[in-house]
């Protein structure tokens, strides 16, 4: 148990001082204070009731792995395995398959049917029991998720931001339906030293590894300190170049700012688009999808600057400075981002 910011830098710290010849580090943790978590590509002030959670008490972080907005506390064992990126695999649906196998293996031997929907998510005869992510942060790779030993239905649904309370109550009753639970799957949360022992064995087995005690560096607990003070300025949680496009600009004729949203397979993607004469002249990519490497959303959105919105090549494009790039988007392609663009553009007509 460790304090809220701690639960998230602590990965984050670790992954930064890593290098090739590093031994993998799998951390088990789970926050003494819960927390509102967003993805490394979301807009915060478009995705967390931000009033509510000051209200509640409840900090809310941003992690650099993508994903989903999330209420996070201490019923949630966070598992963190953080590889030289040169001991992993590269692609990243290749990493979900590969770590994810160790966690099915604890749920079954709990006697929970636990399986991987992908591309990322953990379920339970059709009801998810956990979400997966993967990152890289400097020389390693990341893949992070949780045991979910309960969840608090009611704070989630208070946590997001929605049009209206109506659409509030849809979204419980929808999380009461769709989320389930070591609670829920079992009548009672097995204790935490035997879910750890066993996930431990599972580890061993399945990544053919020796899993040993270790404490942390000295060069590790002073990057983990830097990043608990990172992931709590501002400037990190509402990254303020996001929307510096939309500042002081003057709409007139020829000139459309426009919002819209694409779900596509690896998650949703939501673009702002400020168009000049059927040409792009800035644009903002966010949403709960995951990208490698996280910079590469923003290397694309200035990529994508000068496109032609009335180019029927639009989508070859857009997948020609993806590969450009070198970008790995699971589950997200040229014609999403395409979609959403065109939807931006549609709207801000």
């Amino acid at each position: 148990m460790v304090p809220a910011p701690r639960s998230q830098a602590l990965f984050h710290g670790i992954a930064s001082v890593m290098h090739d010849g590093d031994d993998p580090v799998l951390t088990l943790v789970s926050p003494q204070q819960p927390y509102v978590c967003i993805g490394m590509h979301q807009d915060v002030v478009a995705e967390v009731d931000e009033a509510y959670c000051r209200d509640a008490g409840l900090p809310v972080l941003r992690r650099q792995v993508g994903g989903g907005a999330v209420y996070l506390d201490r019923n949630q064992l966070f598992f963190h395995f953080i590889y030289p990126v040169n001991k992993a695999p590269r692609r990243v649906t290749d990493l979900y398959t590969h770590f994810v196998a160790p966690v099915l293996a604890t749920y079954q031997a709990f006697g929970i049917d636990a399986r991987l929907r992908p591309i990322n998510d953990i379920h339970v005869n059709d009801r998810k029991i956990g979400g997966t992510g993967a990152a890289q942060i400097g020389d390693a790779t990341i893949f992070v998720g949780s045991f979910m030993l309960d969840f608090d239905v009611e704070t989630m649904a208070r946590c997001l931001k929605v049009p209206s309370e109506k659409f509030r109550d849809k979204l419980r009753g929808t999380l009461q339906d769709y989320i389930t639970t070591m609670r829920r799957e079992l009548g009672s949360i097995p204790p935490r030293e035997t879910l750890v022992a066993r996930f431990l064995l599972d580890v061993g087995e399945h990544l053919r590894v020796e899993p040993r005690h270790d404490e942390l560096r000295d060069d590790e607990i002073r990057a983990v300190d830097e990043w608990e003070r990172q992931l709590q300025e501002p400037d990190w949680l509402y990254q303020p170049n996001r929307r510096r496009f939309a500042e002081g600009v003057k709409i007139t004729g020829g000139v459309h700012l426009g919002e819209a949203m694409h779900k596509a397979r690896g998650g949703l993607v939501r673009v702002r688009l400020l168009s000049q004469n059927q040409r792009i002249a800035d644009v903002d990519i966010s949403g709960d999808f995951t990208c490698i490497p996280a910079s590469g959303v923003e290397a694309l959105a200035h990529a994508l600057r000068d496109l032609d919105l009335a180019s029927a090549d639009m989508t070859p494009r857009i997948a020609q400075h993806m590969t450009t790039l070198g970008l790995d988007l699971p589950g997200v392609d040229a014609a999403d981002i395409a979609s959403a663009i065109r939807g931006a553009c549609a709207q801000g007509d």
